[in-house]
């Protein structure tokens, strides 16, 4: 599959005993199992392992959580937030898999057409249902 799974190998690894702060672009895949602060993270697919802890804003594609993280997530294919996973951020994504247990605080934006601002996408085509009855 094209998403990480839990035991497909990553590219890069933030190890259990490691802290990293800073901006952070990787053309791959990433792991943190340990600690990871910083401004942005670039990264095509990310796994936050159960004992990762993140404060940072991420930009991917793939984004599976099992540990912390403090941020927001925007990724362009999908989101699964496994039943270890606390976030406190908002996330962007056209798929959103949330298991029992997750804890969750923030919005959610799911959506397949990325060029229009969700509300206003809604808010056309309830107009345009009326505007036809």
């Amino acid at each position: 599959m094209s998403n990480i799974q839990l035991g497909e190998e990553a590219n890069s690894t933030i190890g259990p005993n490691s802290n990293f702060k800073g901006r952070f672009a990787v053309k791959g895949s990433l792991r943190i199992d340990g600690k990871f602060e910083g401004e942005t993270l670039i990264v095509d697919k990310v796994f936050i392992g159960p004992k990762g802890k993140v404060k940072t804003n991420i930009r991917a594609s793939h984004v599976v959580v099992e540990g912390i993280l403090i941020g927001n997530i925007d990724a362009t294919s999908r989101v699964l937030l496994l039943p270890t996973s606390k976030i406190l951020g908002d996330i962007k994504t056209p798929e959103l898999i949330i298991q029992a247990g997750t804890i969750l605080k923030g919005r959610c934006t799911i959506s397949h057409d990325s060029d229009h601002d969700a509300k206003e996408l809604i808010d056309s085509l309830y107009q345009h249902e009326q505007d036809s009855e």
